[in-house]
């Protein structure tokens, strides 16, 4: 499944390379359309629409269940192609890559339909998150590990994700997103855990340039993990964090971003020789700018 979803977004890159330098002779190549957009600022049936952006780790927080840390200086490069398939139904394939000044990265997909009607608007997707290289993410900071939700050991995810807008006008709106997945860890982690079942829940509103989110976090061990010792559920063992976050895009295309990580958590916090033997739930207030070139 994981190779699956890795595959599906790759196929599109001669669509997307296509997209870029036929714009020319579009009307020769059934395959592209003009990229017209609707209202609802979707594409119009039957047209492409291709965007990319490149943000700083704190700005890609709000759509997705993983969560890195804003002060490790990391990056998210992103390319979503979508299609028109009638005035109300979008589908879109995303290849992301988050990295840093020093390897591993992370490269993710993700494939969805969205629904939306001007008033209100419904997306389901399937995504999946890996690590290049099977090594623990790097130190970028003195005293600072970079992690995906708080660990330093992860190694790859699949999630199940549905997100909603409702519209209240006048450029307003509220906005709801739920996720489920499954993490898996690299062999021996500090957590001596291969599996962790992970949930999210988000609330957001925006108004004009400006958002807010509040998410929360669930993880616990898989119930039943076949060649670990002690197999089975782990009551004692769950980390909860909410994340709340605000974003003003400003009128030259830039944003501030401000809120804090872990504004609450709880969880094991048991130590050993070796360390920590759970997520970072330290709280991490944080302050970004980003401006697009």
């Amino acid at each position: 499944m994981r190779r699956l979803l890795l595959t599906l977004p790759l196929l599109c890159v001669p669509l997307i390379a296509a997209g870029q330098t036929v714009s020319a002779d579009q009307s020769t190549n059934p395959w592209i359309q003009q990229q017209t957009t609707l209202k609802t600022g979707q594409p119009a049936p039957g047209s492409l629409l291709i965007q990319s952006q490149n943000s700083a780790t704190a700005g890609a927080q709000g759509d997705s269940l993983l969560s890195l840390n804003p002060l490790d200086g990391g990056t998210v490069s992103s390319s979503t192609l979508q299609y028109g398939v009638t005035p109300n139904v979008t589908t879109q394939a995303t290849i992301n890559q988050k990295s840093w000044a020093t390897q591993p990265r992370i490269v993710g997909t993700e494939v969805g339909a969205t629904y939306n009607t001007g008033r209100y608007s419904l997306g389901l997707s399937v995504a999946q998150d890996q690590v290049t290289n099977p090594t623990p993410l790097p130190r970028v900071l003195p005293g600072a590990v970079t992690g995906v939700n708080g660990l330093t050991d992860f190694d790859n995810s699949t999630q199940l994700n549905a997100k909603g807008r409702l519209s209240l006008g006048g450029n307003s709106g509220v906005m709801l997103g739920a996720s489920m997945g499954r993490i898996h860890l690299l062999p021996g982690n500090l957590l001596g855990l291969s599996t962790l079942d992970q949930k999210a829940l988000s609330f957001g509103i925006d108004h004009g340039p400006v958002s807010g989110s509040i998410i929360g976090r669930s993880m616990q061990p898989e119930m039943n993990n076949p060649g670990m010792p002690n197999s089975g559920f782990y009551p004692d063992r769950r980390w909860n964090s909410i994340d709340l976050g605000v974003t003003w895009r400003l009128p030259w295309q830039g944003s501030l971003s401000f809120g804090a990580q872990n504004i609450w958590s709880s969880g094991n916090a048991t130590n050993t020789p070796a360390g920590p033997p759970q997520p970072d739930q330290s709280r991490t207030p944080y302050v970004q700018y980003h401006q697009d070139l």
